[in-house]
């Protein structure tokens, strides 16, 4: 089955950040984001260990450890960039000074609760500051394949993971379809046209509501 890759995924999200937004990319796959902003567009990109504003990451070889975000890669400065507390970085995030969180998901269900930080008492030993993210930016999106390395659905009508966050999602961009929640449910806003709605929904643990027409997800080639 024709999907699409974890990089084509981040490249569809970039799309929505809109220009000037400040911006929180979670740790791992939705870091790519920032490499995909579209021409005319400059996100303002905020880190919780203290950092906003900062730039690309930087060549191989060129790496100052001294500048690092919260999954502890190189980043770069650019002028503004800003340097602050720990604890002021995140009077940011529970002040609602962000515009968008963008993060990876293990579940997301119907009415918006995310789960994201622990598969069960093997995980991780606690869940950090997504939850502090989810609930403090404007807008929290995740990016994710559709269904688990083992064909389970990612999308279903509850969690039944330990939840990062309740009722916090709005939006979700899959390796096959991009999908809003709304008034408890998954409405579906576009989709891979190879791909019939019959099959996407066999794909999905919830039912796929539809509101006016259903746009074909295209993405370039990377």
């Amino acid at each position: 089955m024709s999907k699409l890759t974890s990089t084509q995924i981040a490249w569809r999200a970039a799309q929505d950040i809109t220009d000037g937004a400040y911006v929180n990319l979670g740790i791992g796959f939705p870091e790519m984001v920032a490499q995909f902003q579209p021409p005319g567009r400059q996100a303002i990109f905020h880190t919780e260990n203290g950092i906003l504003g900062f730039g690309e990451a930087p060549a191989p070889g060129t790496e100052d450890w001294d500048l690092i975000n919260a999954g502890k890669k190189a980043v770069t400065i650019k002028p503004g960039t800003a340097f602050f507390h720990h604890a002021d970085s995140f009077a940011m995030v529970r002040g609602g000074h962000l515009d968008v969180a963008i993060l990876g998901a293990y579940q997301v269900a119907q009415n918006g609760d995310l789960a994201n930080w622990s598969t069960g008492p093997k995980g991780v030993p606690a869940v950090g500051g997504a939850m502090d993210l989810v609930h403090g930016a404007k807008r929290v999106a995740v990016i994710t394949d559709h269904v688990t390395k083992d064909g389970k659905p990612k999308l279903l009508e509850a969690c039944t993971l330990p939840l990062t966050g309740v009722g916090c999602v709005t939006r979700v961009y899959t390796s096959l379809a991009v999908v809003d929640i709304q008034d408890g449910h998954f409405v579906l806003r576009e989709k891979l046209p190879s791909l019939s709605l019959d099959e996407l929904q066999s794909m999905t643990g919830a039912t796929l509501h539809l509101d006016g027409d259903v746009a074909d997800l295209i993405v370039p080639e990377l």
